[in-house]
């Protein structure tokens, strides 16, 4: 019968590909013509910087980051200058192979993908694993819930023994009821590796400061407007890739 832990994740981190880009030009398809009688030259507009092209366009972060309504607890605005602008959430360009729809996550650089078609992404930034809490792998989404009840492992409250006086007897063992108090914050993925629940999961956080930073006891934590965003274009059976990273822990699953 397999042996898991929360550091045992098949190794799949794939390596990014450069992507080439083809132009083309056009000729006058009626030579015949004499050039004099052709119109003049219409001059070309000037080319959108690169740095304001539209999908990278200046964003307006205090309507992305909003207090969000119609959810069944509240999800209040974030305080964005206590976030570093570059984990912000911004349509990137993407040179990966991965196919559409799998998320990439770089733990090194604090980011998650979520890959798009023709060659773009939408990046966010996320919060990861502190040492001895970093892994690399891949998994897919087995199922997702919508602020989930929280069941911390037995290791972690031994842990952290103050966490006990939070817990209480849920359906599923001892946890805490999803809510605005709760670490998983608005929205959980869980991801599996087979019929092995890996443990880890991309979630929100209450904590929207620590984004950008290795903190976590290994799950990727999001902002709760940025995870309701990846949530709502995620479906069950994504493939998500997790990156390596130099205290990464690809350990293969123990069986027998």
């Amino acid at each position: 019968m397999p042996h898991y832990t929360r550091r045992t994740l098949v190794t799949g981190a794939s390596a990014a590909a450069a992507a080439a880009l083809a132009g083309c030009t056009s000729t006058n398809p009626n030579p015949s013509i004499e050039a004099s009688a052709l119109p003049p030259p219409v001059e070309p507009a000037p080319p959108v910087p690169p740095q304001m092209a539209p999908a990278e366009a200046e964003l307006n972060y205090s309507e992305i980051y909003g207090e969000m309504k119609g959810e069944p607890f509240p999800v209040p605005a974030v305080k964005v200058s206590q976030i570093n602008p570059a984990f912000l959430r911004k349509n990137v360009a993407y040179p990966g192979k991965e196919a559409p729809g799998t998320i990439v996550i770089d733990p090194a650089n604090h980011y998650l993908y979520h890959v798009e078609e023709g060659g773009r992404a939408t990046r966010y930034g996320v919060g990861v694993g502190r040492e001895g809490f970093v892994w690399s792998g891949e998994a897919n989404i087995k199922s997702k819930q919508e602020w989930p009840d929280w069941y911390p492992p037995k290791e972690m409250l031994v842990r952290r023994p103050e966490l006990n006086k939070m817990m209480v007897k849920l359906q599923s063992g001892v946890g805490m009821h999803g809510g605005p108090g709760n670490p998983l914050g608005a929205r959980a993925m869980y991801l599996w590796q087979g019929n092995q629940d890996t443990l880890f999961r991309i979630h929100g956080t209450i904590e929207p400061w620590t984004i950008g930073q290795s903190v976590s006891s290994g799950c990727i934590r999001m902002i709760n407007q940025d995870v309701i965003h990846l949530y709502d274009r995620t479906p069950v059976g994504t493939k998500v890739v997790v990156l390596g990273s130099p205290n990464a822990q690809p350990v293969k699953i123990a069986h027998g």
